[in-house]
């Protein structure tokens, strides 16, 4: 019963969500039992390019560290911020949502290859993060029960928390400009006088990815939206436009 009902929630979750988190999950595995070193994971440019290792250019982005708080807490915002851009502002639109990682992780990778970044998995959520929270800006956001804001606010609040952890701040400041600027050309230059969608999904990858019937417009309401994530049990809210 139990595997069963485990089973029907794991085929419930669209499939850009389903194939990230269970890549993520079984890197991590794989790293804790032993089968893959991390060393063989991490971003090198040298390793990469010269050597031609070119799987390196996806599995820097799998891996959140040994399983842990750290593996926990990025992964439950990887997939419920992934999963709320899909079956949100995404709905009907894979191709464009697979648009959106191949260009995040691709400017990543460029930044990587001039800043010491050898993991970019923390900055690939935090761009998600940005995304969500920007398009869902009247969402009211509980910290642990302690502050309350914004959602907007919420990738300061978690580079905040990094830096309390002892983390360095490159990475999630990484997150933020790439899903800044993904942001500006999807949400911001089309609505401007001559604008347009410039990383709109070629035809093909809407061909192979978009399923046929699913309504490619579809805009939820606010109050239709998933909420923002409730630390300690604490509420979330949608205001109402005029406020």
């Amino acid at each position: 019963m139990a595997y069963n009902t485990f089973q029907q929630e794991y085929m419930q979750m669209p499939p850009v969500t389903r194939t990230y988190t269970t890549a993520c999950v079984l890197t991590t595995v794989a790293v804790q039992l032993g089968i893959v070193n991390p060393f063989q994971l991490y971003f090198n440019p040298d390793l990469t390019f010269r050597k031609l290792q070119l799987w390196r250019l996806v599995t820097n982005f799998l891996f959140f560290g040994t399983i842990g708080f750290n593996f926990l807490f990025n992964m439950i915002f990887t997939y419920r911020h992934c999963r709320w851009l899909e079956e949100g502002s995404f709905r009907g639109r894979t191709a464009d949502f697979t648009m959106m990682f191949l260009f995040g992780g691709t400017i990543m990778v460029g930044i990587g290859c001039f800043v010491n970044l050898v993991f970019l998995g923390q900055a690939f959520t935090i761009m998600l993060v940005y995304v969500w929270s920007r398009r869902n800006p009247y969402v009211r956001m509980n910290f642990f029960g302690i502050m309350n804001f914004q959602a907007p606010l919420l990738p300061w609040v978690l580079l905040v928390f990094s830096l309390l952890l002892g983390n360095s701040a490159m990475i999630d400041f990484v997150g933020i400009a790439v899903g800044h600027v993904y942001f500006f050309l999807e949400d911001v230059f089309p609505e401007r006088p001559g604008g347009f969608h410039i990383l709109r999904a070629p035809q093909f990858l809407k061909n192979l990815l978009d399923g046929p019937g699913e309504e490619a417009t579809y805009n939820p309401l606010p109050e239709d939206r998933p909420g923002g994530y409730q630390w300690g049990g604490a509420e979330r809210e949608a205001e109402d436009d005029e406020q």
